[in-house]
């Protein structure tokens, strides 16, 4: 077909492949819930909107599956694109926020209720620009994780240790290998301070012996 000296393709149809046993209806329905067809409705009439008609006049499941090979890209781990599309969407919202705040000080002097109203969607555009930039900064901050470790003892006594990876120093929890069912002491510290330097760090009731104090739960 040729308009005005120029060809143009005739629009293709939409194709949606069939899975076995599937009714056409049930075929339609499960591509409508999938995220991929839907969304690629809404790119395809945003681009429409924005730039009218692309050279080849890419149709709806065009736009579908190039949302589906970015998804796909990203469950393998690689969040490049994710940090590609924050990126463009916190330069957008910076270039709102100056834009906002550029109307809200022409309008300062007559019309200060509109002024204010420029300065309030300026500042969420600033804040929205901020909150994308700390999401992208959180793609890429190495995290935090902690290893949990379970032991049963017998009669069903469990003790849990917390491990915590890129560990800072300081004292770590005692092992349990010679003793299932107490640790030993996990660090040591100075008495509390007396009248007494030679005496005991705090006063002890009763006849000030320290009495020794068996493991709650020994072997054997």
């Amino acid at each position: 077909m040729t308009v005005k000296g120029k060809k143009v393709e005739p629009d293709r149809a939409v194709t949606i492949e069939a899975q076995k046993g599937e009714s056409e209806a049930e075929t339609m329905a499960r591509a409508m819930i999938g995220p991929y067809l839907r969304h690629g409705i809404v790119s395809s009439a945003l681009t429409e909107k924005m730039v009218g008609k692309l050279p080849g006049q890419p149709q709806l499941d065009d736009f579908g599956r190039a949302l589906k090979a970015k998804a796909e890209i990203a469950c393998k781990g690689d969040m490049a694109a994710a940090t590609e599309m924050l990126t463009a969407q916190a330069h957008s919202l910076d270039a709102l926020f100056t834009e906002l705040s550029r109307r809200a000080i022409i309008n300062f002097g007559d019309y200060p209720l509109a002024a204010e109203r420029y300065a309030r969607l300026a500042f969420k555009a600033q804040a929205n620009s901020r909150a994308t930039l700390e999401a992208v900064a959180k793609l890429h901050r190495p995290r935090e994780q902690t290893v949990r470790h379970v032991h049963v003892n017998e009669g069903g006594q469990a003790i849990v240790a917390d491990q915590f990876h890129h560990h800072a120093g300081g004292e770590k929890n005692a092992k349990a290998d010679e003793q299932p069912h107490a640790t030993g002491a996990t660090g040591t510290s100075k008495a509390l301070p007396s009248a007494d330097s030679f005496g005991n760090g705090v006063p002890i009731t009763s006849d000030q012996r320290q009495v020794a104090v068996p493991d709650a739960r020994g072997e054997g």
